[in-house]
């Protein structure tokens, strides 16, 4: 397809994760249920990440002819004559493990519904098979993450439907980007700005306001409508959402999905590196943001490669620990738990937590307990099955005053462990199969020169001010740092991240974003997240953004299956951090705040 002098394509989304709303690929082709509906040019979805591809590694195992996300079967079971009807071509990476099987099962759902639907699928990405070659041990499932252009190669040749394995989630954007515009691999600024469109609408909802800190300025009384981007030849973007529907669209809301899950400012990926420090928003009009001045650079000699081995087997109780003499209840009943333990089968891992969530004199049972988690691991299942329970409940009557458990322990349940590998993507097949069965081979990308991104040009990058913490002139007052910022966190394996920025509109900004930029040190961060006091932790500034990400190596251990953690993927890390009291200076804060703290 050629694109018309300014022309734009219009791509939805419909699914930010395996189990979104189901109704999301209706609400967005018809125009019944979400009113004000424009028409759309692709309707995407995103439905893997890493804990997914081991969900759907266990399906496989279970049954060969999975391995792809279920949900989406349901999704185009009822809506792809409606697609076909209005003109919409869809692009998902809903294949999972088995992009085959997929686009084979959405053929026969086609036919039995009288349906002429062309469907392509990608391949290449599953490396499995190779795991001995690339050394990646005893794995379960092993795939790397593709680009776009197989995308675009599968809707230039006419696909209706493309379903992919493992690319990167911004792909099955920027994959009708090129299509649409006829770009290639060296209009970097094109293809960046066209992975930022799909970094933000990826996740769905949480560019209209979903797990969005500014929430209670959000109109939540309806269900969120799911984004849009309306992408531009020159690569810029502007996004949006169907009229009538719930949520907003801001430049807080574009910003908290711009920094939510990335690390430093080069946002690397297998087509282009995109510069995170490069970008403006402007708020257009009302659910209206645009995003320009994308800077892409060329992309990195390798690329990632998501790996799931088998970790073990686990189990947990969680005790309940009420009223007084909280310290020494938890030292009972670890003491006895662990001699209880040791007498049989012992776990390899036994792990402790203690949330005192106690408050003095309270006023409700609640308010007087605690919770006491004991963690266990074990390479094989019976030191974490009924030998555990049976631990745990003969205890009931003979250990603290006021013994209890949120739920008695279950059998040992098998978990999985995440780690990262890389690979060359010279090494990684990238397949399109056409539905006539013709296969294309998708040629890889002119990398980095040595393998390395280097930094934008400073003239790409908006200026930086910081004022070092302690530096600051004026009175402070103590007050939760989410009176001044937002922030958005979530998970990168084992690892953490965290997006703070100044709302879009603070009346002094620049100032407050001087002071934050200075204040977000590692030190700083270490002291208000005590579980990073002995981790590696990273700062960087977006200060094009006002925002500052902070990156904290590990947290999560070996990834979301295999952490023990309250939180395991880091969710409400940002707003744990955003309830912290810090001397913040007192005009930077809202009137009212600043005079209540004084």
């Amino acid at each position: 397809m050629t694109a018309s002098p300014g022309s734009t394509i219009r791509v939805g989304n419909c699914s930010g994760y395996y189990g979104d709303r189901l109704s999301a690929m209706r609400e967005m082709l018809d125009p019944s249920t979400s009113s004000g509906n424009k028409g759309l040019d692709y309707l995407t979805g995103d439905y893997l990440a890493e804990l997914t591809m081991l969900i759907l590694g266990r399906d496989r195992m279970k049954d060969e002819s999975l391995g792809y996300a279920k949900t989406f079967v349901r999704q185009m079971t009822e809506s792809m004559a409606l697609a076909k009807e209005r003109g919409v071509r869809i692009v998902a990476n809903a294949g999972g493990l088995n992009p085959a099987g997929l686009a084979a099962k959405l053929r026969e759902i086609a036919e039995s519904q009288g349906l002429s639907i062309v469907i392509a699928h990608v391949e290449g990405d599953d490396l499995l098979d190779r795991a001995d070659e690339f050394s990646f041990g005893d794995v379960m499932t092993a795939n790397a993450y593709l680009g776009a252009f197989g995308i675009a190669a599968a809707l230039q040749g006419g696909a209706d439907v493309v379903v992919t394995g493992r690319v990167t989630d911004a792909s099955v954007v920027v994959g009708p980007a090129i299509a649409h515009f006829g770009w290639g691999r060296d209009d970097l600024d094109q293809l960046a700005g066209a992975v930022v469109a799909g970094h933000v609408i990826e996740c769905g909802t949480q560019a209209t306001g979903g797990n969005f800190s500014g929430f209670t300025n959000v109109d939540m009384s309806t269900p969120l409508g799911f984004p849009i981007a309306e992408i531009a030849e020159d690569g810029s973007v502007v996004i949006t959402k169907h009229e009538g529907t719930g949520g907003a669209v801001t430049v807080d809301t574009v910003t908290a999905q711009l920094v939510y899950e990335v690390g430093g400012p080069s946002y690397l990926g297998p087509d282009v590196s995109t510069r995170l420090d490069t970008m403006n928003l402007t708020q257009e009009g009302p659910d209206r943001v645009a995003i320009t001045g994308v800077v892409g650079e060329p992309p990195p000699a390798t690329t990632k490669v998501c790996l799931n081995a088998f970790g073990g087997f686990r189990n947990s109780v969680e005790f309940l620990l009420t009223g007084l003499d909280i310290p020494e209840k938890a030292e009972l009943i670890q003491r006895q738990m662990e001699t209880a333990l040791a007498a049989g089968k012992a776990p390899e891992t036994v792990e402790w937590q203690l949330d005192r969530t106690d408050t003095p004199d309270p006023a409700t049972q609640a308010q007087a307990t605690s919770l006491l988690r004991c963690h266990v691991k074990s390479a094989s299942p019976d030191p974490v099955g009924r030998s555990f329970s049976d631990a745990a409940i003969q205890l009931a009557l003979a250990s603290y005053p006021g013994f209890s458990v949120t739920r008695p322990p279950s059998a040992g349940t098998p978990y999985g462990v995440y780690r990262p590998a890389y690979v060359p993507q010279s090494e990684v097949p990238h397949v399109v199969v056409h539905p006539d069965g013709r296969r294309e081979e998708i040629p890889p990308p002119r990398v980095a020169q040595n393998g390395r991104v280097e930094p934008a040009e400073t003239g790409h990058i908006a200026p930086l001010a910081v004022v070092p913490r302690g530096d600051w002139v004026g009175e402070t007052v103590r007050a939760p740092l989410g009176r001044l910022a937002y922030a958005r966190s979530g998970d990168k394996g084992g690892d953490a991240n965290i997006g703070v920025w100044i709302p879009a509109d603070h009346p002094a900004r620049a100032d407050a974003y001087a002071w934050l930029a200075g204040f977000l040190d590692q030190a700083t961060v270490r002291e208000l997240i005590r579980e990073a006091a002995m981790l590696d932790v990273e700062i960087h500034p977006l200060p094009n953004l006002a925002a500052v990400n902070i990156v904290i190596r590990g947290l999560l251990g070996e990834g979301v299956a295999s952490s023990t953690r309250l939180d395991p993927q880091a969710k409400g890390v940002g707003e744990w951090l955003r309830a912290r009291d810090c001397a913040i200076p007192a005009s930077l804060l809202p009137d009212a705040i600043a005079e209540a703290a004084l």
